[in-house]
């Protein structure tokens, strides 16, 4: 069977991980000289408390080519096939590290590495449907095939409460735009072609989550969905509920926004991520 390896950005629990057998690249986060693995060395529930507390910003950074090429060639023990889905490469080294590690691979495996042009929730039901399919016995290069098919079919819409931490962590992309606007407003972000690009701003919380409703809503047939929080649990579970009705319950995939994803769009942020059916 094909092995499934993601990077932490994907957001994914560990306990989903280890249950669709995918394997998960912890990247890194740093305060000051402190240095932590994405969700192994720090708990998101730390993380958040040390964001809000820390006078020191944290910043992220991926893994060296030479842990891909570990994690591949410790896979090529197990299989000859292997497809890690990365972070979008505009957001992060990690795609080009994992290529790097792929041309490392010293066991007799095929390695293929795709860009998601992805992150965060739509990065996980991107992984999430490609352990699916390779759980159903598709080869890599079906797998490779239905992936490039999926990716336009994933629709990421994410309510902030400020662009502040993606403004110094340099990933704003077309969200820049956004910049400068009142206080108290609540910008709306996507991702597209790999970036963050601005959708709208509304003034309150409640409308930020009644844009996030009708976006989910707005797809005729929805597939799956991921729904993530931060550090507002509450607002979580009042969301999912309103989607309750979309997809059966074991098709939405809940999830807190990990530390390295954390770092760039602060404590405050709630996310929906859409994968259309075909």
């Amino acid at each position: 069977m094909v092995k499934i390896v993601t990077d932490s950005c994907s957001d994914i629990s560990p306990q989903l991980a280890q249950e669709l057998g995918i394997t998960v690249v912890p990247l890194y986060i740093h305060f000051g000289q402190e240095t932590y693995r994405d969700n192994i060395d720090l708990t998101t529930e730390e993380f958040y408390r040390k964001l809000q507390t820390s006078k020191v910003l944290p910043t992220t950074a991926t893994v060296t080519p030479h842990f891909f090429a570990e994690v591949f060639n410790r896979l090529a023990k197990e299989t000859k096939e292997i497809l890690a889905i990365t972070v979008s490469q505009k957001f992060s080294a990690t795609y080009a590290s994992a290529l790097q590690g792929k041309a490392m691979v010293t066991g007799d495996c095929r390695v293929e590495v795709i860009d998601s042009r992805l992150g965060a929730g739509g990065q996980m039901l991107l992984a999430i449907y490609a352990a699916k399919k390779a759980q159903s016995g598709a080869r890599l290069d079906d797998l490779i095939h239905l992936i490039n098919q999926a990716i336009p079919r994933i629709h990421v819409c994410m309510s902030f409460d400020t662009l502040e931490y993606l403004r110094k962590g340099g990933r704003i992309g077309k969200a820049q735009a956004f910049l400068g606007s009142l206080l108290r407003v609540n910008p709306i972000l996507g991702i597209k072609d790999g970036e963050a690009f601005p959708i709208t701003r509304v003034r309150s919380r409640r409308q930020a989550i009644e844009f996030l409703v009708n976006f989910a809503r707005s797809f005729q047939r929805v597939e799956a969905l991921a729904v993530e929080d931060a550090t507002t649990p509450d607002e979580l579970e009042a969301l999912i509920h309103r989607l309750r009705d979309l997809v059966p319950p074991e098709r939405v995939y809940r999830s807190k926004v990990s530390p390295v994803v954390g770092t760039h769009v602060g404590p405050h942020v709630l996310g929906v991520s859409v994968l259309e059916a075909e």
